[in-house]
């Protein structure tokens, strides 16, 4: 595990397996933020946790708290490379194709065996869809495999699965067993052919043509990649799902999701979500779900996550709201856009989504938001919609606010 450094002291991701944390671990996490940075824990957009303001001098007690709870690698220098991304209801959605958690975890051992897979860069990662109804879809991953049956997966690369027919189609499908080889042979075709400037697949892709990268796949393989999954389309999800109360495959217990105001947490709220299941795990919108969570319980815990500021549902300003660090903790931004966030939350109309980002790096939304806020200056930002263009320059949130509840009012 590694500490990097940020404006507000050193900054430990927590890469999660699927997402998930149990109760005892979340109060590890807790704990260790307290003792060893500033007591705040970031939600990511890749389902995992960061501690911040890491204190010189405590690094090494916080890497050994966090690695005697089980949340690092499984060999020693293979944590950068444990990016696959899960649907937060992996294993518990009773509509789902299949439960892929034993597949993710074939696919993590190989990831964490494997010494030349270290070699992929630390922002490399790959998604594994089971078919479930809530699924981070619009994430390019560098390698994607999503479930067309319980026994069958089309794959592609530097993309997303396709939802609509202008979307780009599936490379190939593969029976569901072949899935964790294809894996390896892709990740070993990528550092096969890629020139030591491409770290991504959408790189490699800029010099080799995708069928030409499953050549060299198919020479990898004793069986053969099938060719029938171009006009395969995936079921949209809706991230709307992320909120409330789901039933789980196991009978008399449920999921709940809330959402995470700006992806941030204390110590102390993350010690009470532990309080509140048996595990919990973080999603791609930076949100939690609640697992494993009693029926008989399910209104008091409802109304704990409210009392914890948490979104329980949709059309709540903080469920609709995505800012990144921000100027108190990352150099590059030009505004402190969680402050920002938090002004404009009371001034949101009752409608539409808005990403806030320090600068254009857009590290908090991978996926699209209706509207961007860019910061240019402190507490001014260009706003985006749909166009490359802005539509608004250099206005402070207030402006922002009324623009938005303009765009709301003629919809």
């Amino acid at each position: 595990m590694r500490i990097v450094p940020a404006r507000d002291g050193g900054l430990c991701r927590i890469r999660l397996n699927g997402g998930e944390l149990s109760a005892a671990q979340a109060r590890v996490v807790a704990d260790a933020a307290r003792a060893c940075g500033s007591g705040f824990i970031d939600a990511t957009n890749r389902s995992n946790l960061q501690i911040r303001g890491v204190r010189t001098g405590a690094e090494n007690q916080l890497i050994s708290r966090l690695i005697e709870a089980g949340l690092g690698p499984a060999t020693p220098d293979s944590d950068d490379v444990r990016n696959l991304m899960l649907s937060p209801l992996a294993g518990l959605d009773p509509y789902a194709m299949l439960d892929v958690t034993p597949l993710a975890g074939a696919l993590l051992d190989e990831l964490q065996c494997d010494t030349r897979l270290r070699a992929l860069s630390p922002k490399f990662a790959m998604m594994l869809d089971g078919g479930e109804r809530l699924a981070m879809l619009d994430h390019p991953h560098d390698v994607w495999f999503s479930a067309v049956s319980a026994n069958q997966f089309a794959f592609g690369l530097g993309g997303c699965p396709p939802t609509l027919s202008e979307h780009s189609p599936a490379l190939a499908s593969v029976e569901s067993g072949h899935v964790p080889a294809v894996a390896n042979a892709l990740l070993h075709t990528f550092l096969d052919l890629a020139l030591p400037e491409q770290t991504r697949m959408r790189e490699l892709l800029q010099t080799h043509s995708a069928e030409a990268v499953l050549d060299h796949v198919q020479g990898k393989l004793h069986f053969q990649l099938k060719q029938n999954a171009k006009d395969w389309r995936r079921p949209a999800s809706n991230a709307r799902l992320r909120f409330g109360v789901h039933p789980q495959r196991n009978q008399g217990a449920v999921c709940i999701g809330a959402q995470i105001p700006l992806g941030r947490l204390d110590a102390s709220t993350l010690q009470a979500l532990a309080d509140l299941a048996p595990r919990m795990r973080m999603t791609p919108w930076q949100s939690v779900m609640l697992l494993d969570v009693p029926v008989a319980e399910v209104e008091s815990a409802i109304e704990r996550l409210k009392a914890l500021d948490l979104a329980t549902t949709p059309n709540e300003p903080f469920a609709r709201l995505i800012a990144c660090t921000g100027s108190q903790g990352c150099a590059k931004s030009f505004s402190d856009t969680k402050a920002d966030a938090h002004q404009l939350a009371s001034l949101m109309p009752e409608t539409g989504n808005v990403h806030l980002s320090g600068c254009a790096r857009s590290c908090a939304a991978a996926h699209h938001v209706d509207t961007t806020l860019l910061a240019v200056a402190p507490g001014r930002y260009d706003l985006y919609t749909h166009a490359p263009e802005p539509v608004a320059r250099h206005i402070t949130i207030e402006e922002a606010a009324r623009w938005l509840a303009r765009s709301t009012t003629d919809a």
